[in-house]
């Protein structure tokens, strides 16, 4: 099997007068038309001048929202148009469809170093499907493809697998940033390799569990799933979140890393709630005393020092996932924690996407982490060791 970290890149390719697509994720928060926030717009950008700069005819297209193949105004890229415009410094044109009679014209009538739109490439019934017909069409308007959609990239549709069979393909900047360090923290970790899981459910992270066990010194469990591991054990969790059909296997996963020598960290103590609601009653307790009526919503301070304490001499820290409620201030302490530690700690630090990233973000520490991830599902699967669609197709160097 060829390594995600073997693709040709954007820099690979002669793109000077070459029409070149893109697959960018512009999939961005909109109010009432408005985007209210333009990061991954601006994540975009690295390629997107790399291709200015070298003379390429720009064509980029991306899905926004779940149109399910129809024309739905308020899904529309143009205020994406828009904005690129402003930032660029140069006219976006916009198409009026995603492969028809607008996008194809304005494709054939680039020129060097300009910058085409096509619209949602969502309206197109045959994208989430990967119609062949459709990566057909996509190709047509191009001579090259580079994917940077790091976000959809588990995908299998149209523009981000189908037409890379049809053309030169490479990953762009982006993509690439992810392959190098999440692919490199899997393949060739700096040592020790520290993976921290949060978040509600252990059926959700079963297979990112056992592909780290194999990879991981030391793997730490936080959030609602850590419930089901302390079951496990023989405790008592009150009302906390349970998985019971999962009980079985995470006395498994705990006797495997055991067996290979990793070090398996659950919460020791839990600050717990009468009921789930921001504003409950609350205490801390040890994880064998969690009295009958409470539920856990966040890892106590014992546990935080723990935590903290592992991160410290990492080598290489992989984050997913809260440690508990961390939407609601009384249950986030256990999450700022690990945030903190990670910040302060000298390792290569890669955040998982979803409400680690968040979380990042919110406490302003984005600036001290080595990677942030564009893409929640496509980061969990890398990480689970899957193969990605879109980073499979490209082409290897």
């Amino acid at each position: 099997m060829s390594s995600a970290l073997n693709k040709k890149t954007v820099e690979d390719l002669q793109v000077a007068g070459k029409k070149v697509l893109v697959r960018c994720d512009f999939n961005v928060k909109m109010e009432n038309g408005v985007i209210t926030s333009d990061k991954r717009i601006v994540a975009s950008l690295p390629t997107i001048k790399y291709l200015i700069e070298n003379g390429a005819k720009v064509i980029l297209c991306s899905h926004l929202g779940r149109p399910k193949g129809e024309v739905v105004p308020e899904f529309s890229l143009a205020p994406v148009a828009a904005r690129l415009s402003e930032l660029l410094g140069q006219e976006v044109k916009m198409a009026k469809d995603v492969v028809g009679e607008s996008a194809k014209s304005l494709a054939a009538d680039l020129k060097d170093g300009e910058v085409l739109l096509l619209e949602n490439v969502r309206y197109e019934k045959g994208e989430t499907k990967n119609d062949p017909e459709l990566s057909k069409k996509f190709a047509d308007l191009a001579e090259l493809y580079v994917n940077d959609a790091f976000g959809s990239a588990h995908r299998a549709h149209s523009s981000t697998a189908g037409v890379a069979e049809h053309l030169p393909a490479a990953c762009g900047y982006l993509i690439q940033k992810e392959i190098e360090f999440i692919g490199g923290a899997l393949e060739n970790p700096k040592r020790p390799l520290v993976a921290i899981l949060g978040g509600a459910k252990v059926s959700d992270k079963i297979g990112v569990i056992t592909n780290l066990i194999d990879k991981c010194d030391t793997l730490i469990i936080g959030g609602g799933m850590a419930y089901t591991f302390m079951k496990a054990l023989g405790h008592n969790i009150g009302t906390s979140l349970l998985e019971a059909d999962k009980i079985e296997l995470a006395a498994e996963m705990m006797k495997k890393a055991e067996e290979k020598g990793v070090k398996f960290l659950i919460p020791v103590d839990n600050k717990v709630g009468k009921e789930y609601a921001a504003d409950t009653e609350a205490m801390v307790v040890n994880s064998d005393d969690i009295p009958d009526g409470w539920m856990g919503l966040d890892i106590g301070p014992k546990t935080q020092a723990i935590f903290a304490d592992a991160v410290k001499d990492a080598g290489t820290v992989i984050w997913n996932g809260p440690m508990g409620v961390s939407e609601w201030a009384n249950f986030a302490s256990g999450t700022i924690a690990v945030a903190t530690a990670i910040a302060e700690s000298n390792a290569i630090s890669i955040i998982g996407g979803g409400d680690s990233a968040a979380a990042i973000q919110k406490l302003g520490f984005a600036d001290k982490m080595s990677h942030i991830s564009t893409g929640g599902g496509a980061s969990l699967e890398y990480l689970e060791g899957k193969v990605l669609p879109g980073i499979a197709a490209l082409n290897d160097k």
